[in-house]
């Protein structure tokens, strides 16, 4: 009896030590694993990379880090950051504390950083700081976006010239043709009035319209602009890529998204999976930061 309990025991050790824990994977278009290796090889051959996120999810933030790490070594130091988290109006603050001219609490009462900023994006910041690489603030002032959502976007006529200096150049073009758009308005429901639909559609696409433009401003020849933002910006190649691709066609831009899955192999999804040039596929389960 003694000897069939042990049994059971070093069976169920042995069950336990050979199962393995992934915290993550890559697959390219077609569905094959990549590593993290051919991944940076391929990604230095872009113009600009749209690196996505589920901003709450710890994995895909340090992700985020060491591919940029890993893409600037790669190329000697020949890139270009930006990100969603940062809006155009907060420039000169994120220049003078990337310069050292402000300390990161002065930072933080002076600008409209994310509640996460400290543990997610900071990192990533003074990474740049360090090898004194630009980081771009890309994004409308949310209070813009806010505007557009409540009086639609033709109110944004009405502001100053110095206030449009912060968007996007006015009229933006909005279409529910663009991936992604049309899945918002079915968020909101049949049932929903047609105005508030694409006010709603609008403020997204002031934000992406933007993006693009701020990345398009800022390209430097033979540089690789890396762009972090939520995975809703720019997955299925819609978003921040559309409104790039409206106005250079020819530029080499790659998207790598993220998804979720329950399975602890991480195998691509079955459901739900459109995926674009790259795919980050993490545990649904990770540690979430928020």
């Amino acid at each position: 009896m003694k000897n069939i309990f042990i049994a059971i025991l070093l069976s169920g050790f042995c069950l336990l030590k050979a199962q393995e824990f992934k915290a993550y994977q890559f697959y390219d278009k077609k569905g094959n694993e990549t590593g993290t290796e051919k991944l940076i090889n391929e990604l230095a051959e872009y113009d600009v990379v749209f690196f996505g996120e589920n901003h709450n999810s710890s994995i895909n933030h340090w992700l985020q880090l060491k591919v940029t790490e890993a893409l600037v070594a790669k190329k000697n130091g020949q890139v270009v950051l930006g990100a969603e988290m940062f809006e155009r109006d907060n420039q000169p603050q994120l220049n003078k504390y990337l310069a050292g001219k402000m300390d990161a609490k002065t930072l933080k009462d002076s600008a409209r950083l994310w509640n996460n900023f400290a543990t997610d994006y900071k990192p990533l910041v003074d990474f740049a700081k360090d090898r004194k690489i630009p980081f771009i603030a890309t994004n409308v002032p949310r209070r813009y976006a806010s505007q557009v959502s409540k009086e639609g976007l033709e109110s944004l006529n009405n502001l100053t010239a110095q206030d449009k200096t912060y968007m996007a150049r006015l009229p933006v073009k909005v279409t529910l043709d663009t991936p992604g758009y049309s899945e918002m308005k079915k968020m909101m429901g049949d049932h929903a009035e047609e105005m508030k639909v694409m006010n709603f559609v609008s403020a997204q696409a002031i934000k992406d319209a933007t993006m693009a433009e701020s990345i398009l401003k800022n390209l430097q020849a033979g540089k690789t602009f890396i762009h972090y933002n939520g995975n809703y910006h720019s997955k299925e190649f819609g978003g921040i890529y559309w409104y790039i691709k409206q106005q250079k066609p020819n530029l080499k831009i790659a998207v790598i998204s993220v998804f979720e899955s329950e399975d602890p192999e991480l195998k691509v999804p079955e459901k739900d999976y459109i995926p674009t040039n790259f795919n980050l596929v993490i545990p649904e389960d990770m540690t979430k930061t928020y």
